[in-house]
């Protein structure tokens, strides 16, 4: 058993490390200043109140009586005197050939604290928006890139990382975008970040750093982008979303935007090709940025995907995407190329992902392993898009699906007067998760829009039918 101390003026922290335990209490900070009383009443007063504030919580164990005294350099004696005052108290529980617990439980929570919320039961049916089908995670491959970088990788690379991230993956992640993207990405102008807000964050930053004090975004959209450019320092200015994507007549007083091109969420529309060209023309006139949210453009039914807007003006648009659509958000890994002076005005000391993480997801791509992932993904929930609209139309034939034939949600328009949220608070107790379109606007509307967001990336083939039929006799409920 290892340890170590640390002092700060009479207080001291016990951080011993054991290999029997998982609950243990050693790094618990314990005031010993000098006051009245000899040492072992010194002690009992400081586990006391480290018990009685939280900081030792119910069942945690307390140090054997002889590495306690060790560590605070006292005698045995006045450790173990310290324990059986307190299990005398009740605040200890001892057991022979077990660790000494906290057995002490408050009555109310510790001042500043607030009771655990209960959790809500687990829902039996996914049909909210965010998640690709995650059961379909190729572990495997995904596993034998891990083991292939580990095995490989130099001494050089287990020092610290480039924080634009390693030269490797940015070289692959810009032959990646350059053939499937048709983005015009070089390992200089790449920047691996832990995704999509994280880099909305960075080129966030970048921007008030050139004197930009606000940026539109999507209305409505993804509120995680939102807080992201909050989170920087810079005012959020939403900006309405039609049928041809963003209202470009509405960036009046803003020189950047934020914008899902090929597939806006979650109103599901593309960027009309006149729409591109005036939101380009808008960059050039007011010396502007156009960020764009490349999230799951991979995905497109009808057609091939859209290449990327970033292409036909790489001075002015800035390209994010990453893996959480399409691998899983777990892996948190996400690609940014950024126009020259937005890189120039980038944060030079943010952190990029793990290098060994950064290396297998380039052994993955140089593998042909995500190219042939993304085919078997495109034809899966192709397949169960289609499900998902038939069996909306057996069962609420008065909705009306909307939204491109891409991504991984769908929009279900209920008639006038149905109230969306309710729907939505319904569906939970009944064990279905979905979410309402206004629960993405930044201002929610009076009145509630009657449109539910329903993921279907996230949910087997066979839980669709069920699914729906839940949704049906919520509908009914609320009606």
């Amino acid at each position: 058993m290892g340890s170590t101390l640390v002092t700060i003026g009479q207080a001291v922290r016990s951080n011993l490390v054991v290999d029997f335990q998982t609950n243990l209490a050693w790094a618990t900070l314990l005031d010993l200043a000098p006051g009245a009383g000899p040492a072992h009443q010194r002690l009992a007063r400081a586990l006391r109140a480290a018990i009685r504030d939280g900081r030792l919580p119910t069942g945690a164990a307390v140090p054997p009586s002889r590495a306690l005294a060790e560590e605070l350099g006292c005698s045995r004696w006045v450790v173990t005197e310290a324990y059986g005052q307190l299990v005398t108290e009740g605040y200890l529980a001892a057991r022979v050939g077990s660790a000494t617990r906290v057995a002490w439980t408050p009555d109310d929570p510790p001042r500043g604290t607030r009771p655990p919320r209960p959790r809500a039961p687990a829902a039996r049916y996914d049909l909210a928006p965010g998640l690709p089908d995650v059961r379909a995670f190729p572990r495997r491959r995904w596993a034998d890139a891990v083991g292939a970088v580990t095995r490989t990788v130099s001494v050089a690379d287990l020092g610290l990382p480039d924080p634009r991230g390693h030269p490797a993956a940015r070289r692959t992640i810009a032959e990646y975008l350059r053939r499937s993207r048709g983005a015009v990405a070089t390992p200089d102008t790449v920047t691996i970040c832990a995704g999509i807000t994280d880099g909305v964050a960075r080129i966030a930053r970048a921007l008030r750093r050139l004197g930009v004090d606000a940026v539109a975004v999507e209305e409505p959209g993804w509120p995680r982008l939102r807080a992201a450019v909050e989170g920087a320092g810079v005012a959020v200015r939403p900006v309405p979303v039609d049928a041809e994507g963003l209202r470009v007549d509405g960036l009046d007083g803003v020189r950047a935007v934020v914008v899902g091109a090929a597939h806006q969420f979650p109103s599901g529309t593309v960027l009309s090709p006149a729409r591109r060209a005036a939101l380009l023309r808008w960059a050039r006139a007011v010396d502007g940025f156009v960020v764009e949210d490349d999230y799951d453009a991979e995905f497109r039914y009808d057609r091939r995907p859209i290449a990327a807007m970033q292409g036909l003006d790489p001075g002015r648009v800035a390209l994010l995407g990453s893996v959480s659509k399409t691998l899983s958000p777990a892996l948190g890994l996400g690609w940014l190329v950024a126009p020259g002076v937005l890189a120039a005005a980038a944060d030079p000391v943010t952190a990029a992902p793990p290098v060994l993480d950064q290396l297998a997801l380039a052994t993955f791509v140089d593998r042909g392993w995500y190219d042939a992932h993304l085919r078997a993904a495109r034809r899966r929930f192709r397949t169960r898009r289609d499900l998902l609209l038939a069996a909306l139309a057996r069962a609420v034939p008065e909705g009306a699906v909307d939204g491109t034939a891409a991504g991984l949600h769908v929009l279900l328009r209920l008639p006038s007067g149905v109230d969306a949220p309710a729907v939505v608070r319904a569906a939970a107790r009944a064990g279905l998760s979905l979410m309402a379109l206004d629960d993405y606007r930044a201002v929610p509307p009076v009145t509630p829009t009657p449109v539910l967001v329903l993921g279907y990336g996230n949910l087997a083939d066979s839980e669709i039918e069920p699914a729906v039929a839940v949704l049906r006799a919520t509908l009914d409920r609320v009606s």
